[in-house]
């Protein structure tokens, strides 16, 4: 003799599956039932089983309030019978969240960012010194690990200092002489060091080099 079998995809949808088929089918009995006492000693009885089944949240705030809110849920709100709270509105449920209005200005790199871009206009609009190439530095060597990220590959130095010559608009030029992009991070320290020292050098020599003429 064969067995017809009732799957679970063959069956109605539940409002909420959390409290399982056998919960759905006592509140679908508690709407046919014809007398409002008994129908509702049969919901008083339901947010008792409801309430069994989280016992860890019954000392969270309203948990009571939202039992019920979930039984007027699962009875499509055709249950009649006292609520003890104002019951959640249907038309509450089906409220579409804010549109998050998109960034509309353009991004250049896409793997580096606007905050990129950000951190590369403060390099700039800064005055010279010690704070400007530490920053400066310490772009470049997270341009490199962002690239590295994105691309899955290696990538050169002189990639990335061009990159940020054209984020700046030609107002960051770097080369592979001036600085070295280790991107492990017990290095930054030392690498931030060696590229403010290579900037002074290079400012000096400058200055050495007015004084001639």
């Amino acid at each position: 003799m064969l067995h017809e079998y009732n799957y679970n995809t063959q069956r109605k949808k539940m409002a909420l599956p959390e409290y399982g088929r056998s919960v759905q089918n006592m509140v679908d009995y508690a709407l046919t039932i014809e007398d409002r006492e008994e129908r509702q000693r049969c919901a008083n009885t339901i947010i008792n089983i409801m309430s069994g089944m989280f016992p860890n949240l019954r000392e969270v705030p309203d948990f009571k309030r939202k039992l019920w809110d979930h039984l007027a849920i699962m009875a499509d709100f055709k249950l009649d019978i006292d609520y003890p709270y104002e019951i959640v509105k249907p038309e509450t449920l089906n409220v579409k969240p804010e549109h998050i209005p998109y960034s509309a200005g353009r991004i250049r790199y896409r793997h580096y960012g606007s905050y990129i871009e950000t951190l590369i206009k403060k390099a700039v609009e800064m005055p010279d010194g010690d704070e400007k190439d530490q920053l400066i530095c310490l772009i470049a060597s997270h341009m490199k690990k962002d690239y590295i990220t994105w691309n899955k590959d290696t990538v050169e130095d002189q990639k990335i200092f061009d990159d940020i010559r054209e984020m700046s608009d030609g107002a960051i030029c770097l080369n592979e002489e001036m600085l070295h992009l280790d991107i492990s991070a017990p290095q930054q320290s030392s690498q931030q060091r060696q590229y403010v020292q290579q900037r002074k050098r290079h400012a000096n020599n400058n200055n050495n080099q007015k004084r001639k003429y």
